[in-house]
Order: C-alpha cells, then structure tokens, then sequence
C-alpha cells in the first residue's frame, strides 16, 4: 500500500512539474524554440530528473515540446504550413457543430459567454497576455462545450495548443485582439438570434484570423 502511494505521490508531483513548465511556455517565458535542459529545469523547478523528464515527455505528446535524439528537447516551434493546416482543423470541427451549440444554448450559459467575453474586453486593457490568452480559452470552452461532446472539446483544446506555443504569438497585432473581442460577441449574439449559418461565419473569421 505504501508503494502504491509512493507511487501515486510521484506521478502527481510530475503532473505538477508538467503544468509549470506548460504555463512558462504559454506565458512565453520559454520561448518557441529554446533548448530545455533538463538540469536547469531541475534547479528551476525544484525537481527530480525522472520528474521533469516525464514532464517533457508528456509535453512532447501534447505537440508544445520536441525532442530531438542525442541533442535534447526544445520548445516547439510551428512553421507557417502547419499553423494553417491546424487553422482548416479547427474549422472544420468547429462549424461541425454548432447546430448543437446553438441547440443547447440556454439564456444562462448566453449570460454566462457574454460576461466571458466581457472579462476578455476588460484583460485587453487591464491585463497580462497570459491572463488574456485563459481568458480567451476559458470563452471557447464555455462556448463548445455545448456541443455536448467532452472528447471533442477537449481535442479542440489541444489542437489549439499546436498553432503556437506561446500567447503572445497568437494574435498578429493589437488590432487584431480587439477584433477577436467583437467576434466574441458575435458569437453570443448568434446563440441568442439562433442564427446557426451566422456562428460558422465568425467562427471561420475568427480562427482565420481575417480582417
């Protein structure tokens, strides 16, 4: 019993190394493209080496670390041709399904997506680029989680994750996170009208990113 708590005690602890050296990078503190020695992320993280290889490891499935053999891991770094291929992704399962996200869109979970989008509004002047990058997140989840399937949200979430492993490189310019504001609130104003072809419309805008 003692070993199997051991055992469980380790994994959490790695499960945390995993989730500090995930938020540096989203943060941008671990720039695309830095080479991550393990034994600075050791002394960085307070942690043992088979912990925070682990931790690499999982973050290597996740597409935010790559490891490249006899040299190391590095944070990964997308190029132009495959941010545009997880963009077509991304569209093509997010307009799947918003026939069902508008079907069970209730004027509770409306309310609840408009006071997201506005914390989003009041990040872009007030907040950090990480707050502004969960704030974001936090919008999309609340909103394709009335799609009613967990799975598919959550490989949305992933599939996010590759198109740039920092959130200051998610959006071009200032005037493009003001854009993607509005566009939160077009989409609520989509669920609130019903207006399913109005939803895929912004939607494919605003993962495009078009002006």
């Amino acid at each position: 019993m003692s070993e199997l708590k051991a055992r469980t005690k380790s994994q959490q602890k790695s499960s945390d190394v995993t989730d500090l050296i995930l938020h540096d990078i989203l943060a941008g503190v671990l720039a695309p493209g830095v080479w991550l020695k393990q034994i600075d992320l050791e002394q960085r993280y307070q942690s043992t080496r088979p912990e925070v290889r682990r931790a690499l490891d999982r973050l290597v499935q996740k597409r935010l670390v790559e490891h490249v053999p006899n040299r190391g891991y590095h944070v990964f770094e997308p190029d132009g041709r495959q941010a545009t291929e997880v963009s077509d992704i991304r569209v093509i399962l997010e307009t799947a399904v918003a026939d069902k996200v508008v079907a069970n869109a209730s004027e509770l979970t409306i309310k609840k997506l408009r006071e997201l989008a506005h914390r989003f509004d009041d990040l872009i002047m007030n907040g950090t680029m990480i707050e502004l990058y969960e704030a974001n997140l936090a919008f999309h989840h609340e909103l394709l989680a009335l799609c009613g399937n967990r799975e598919l949200v959550n490989l949305i979430t992933e599939i996010r994750q590759r198109t740039s492993s920092a959130p200051v490189s998610q959006w071009k310019t200032r005037a493009r996170i003001e854009q993607s504001s509005r566009e939160h609130h077009q989409m609520v104003d989509a669920l609130a009208t019903r207006d399913i072809e109005e939803l895929k419309r912004v939607t494919v805008r605003h993962i495009k990113q078009v002006e």
